[in-house]
């Protein structure tokens, strides 16, 4: 199955949570935080969205930074998924 987004969604994959802190504590399953960076796995079209022309500035592969509290979870088969839309997306990380 493919995930196909609609309009100005964007669907991530989220990067997984750190195992331990930078100091070498190993952290305990519920005391990690999910990350807010992701990486691009679909675009929308983008187009006229609620009377507005929008313009889609990710694009596939892409490793980006989102709202905390944005989007929809998904999980598809094993992998899991968050559906946003492009105006959660607040930066795109370069090397």
């Amino acid at each position: 199955m493919k995930l196909v987004p609609l309009g100005d969604k964007v669907v991530l994959k989220q990067f997984e949570a750190e195992e331990t802190t930078k100091s070498g504590i190993i952290l305990a399953a519920q005391s990690k935080e999910k990350p807010q960076q992701a990486e691009v796995i679909a675009v929308g079209p983008g187009g006229n969205i609620d009377g507005k022309e929008v313009v889609m500035q990710v694009k596939v592969g892409d490793k980006v930074i989102y709202s905390k509290y944005a989007g929809t979870d998904v999980k598809l088969g094993d992998d899991e998924y968050i559906v946003v839309r492009q105006n959660d997306i607040v930066a795109i990380v370069e090397d």
